[in-house]
């Protein structure tokens, strides 16, 4: 049973092995930094989306605000009619905005911690994306460099017995006193 696990984890160390070969990783650093590129203009977009929202808050906050007080003097101007159905009608429309005026506070609150923390993911992904791209240069840099060193030791040079026989003996010559 261990000898067939020794196999097993020997069969399996030579396919990772061979897998690890076949992938580039050059391929694979260009795929992570293209999916980050796309993770940060995401993230961007949303950022300069929520700042839209948060700008547009206090713009909705203060027509609230204005509709509530123009439904106060409608409330008072019914009740001093004493027109007690026409004032529950105007005082269910404030209690609307009124509720209304909480939730946008509430977004407003939310939107800041979330405008917060899309800021500081944004900055460390851009940060993450700079590392990945001077690592994709390194390697590039790397392979160019190998590929440069193995262009000059070329293995598809063909030498023949008639080659190597030559060279014999020019160096039998020059060993025996040229």
């Amino acid at each position: 049973m261990a000898l067939i696990n020794r196999f097993s984890r020997l069969f399996r160390a030579d396919l990772h092995a061979v897998l690890d070969r076949i992938e580039e990783p050059t391929l694979l650093l260009k795929q992570a930094v293209r999916e980050m590129e796309e993770d940060v203009t995401e993230d961007e977009k949303n950022l300069k989306l929520i700042q839209f929202e948060q700008e547009q808050t206090p713009i909705l906050e203060t027509e609230v605000e204005e509709s509530l007080k123009e439904l106060q003097l409608e409330i008072t101007l019914c009740l001093d009619s004493k027109n007690e159905k026409l004032a529950r009608s105007v005082i269910k429309r404030k209690l609307e905005l009124q509720q209304r005026a909480k939730r946008l506070k509430q977004k407003s609150e939310g939107l800041s911690s979330e405008l917060a923390s899309l800021t500081e993911r944004l900055q460390t992904n851009r940060s993450r994306l700079v590392a990945m791209q001077q690592k994709l240069e390194i390697l590039e840099e790397d392979q160019a460099n190998q590929s440069n060193h193995s262009a000059v030791y070329d293995t598809d040079v063909i030498i023949s017995e008639d080659d190597i026989e030559v060279a014999l003996l020019r160096e039998k010559q020059m060993r025996t006193g040229s």
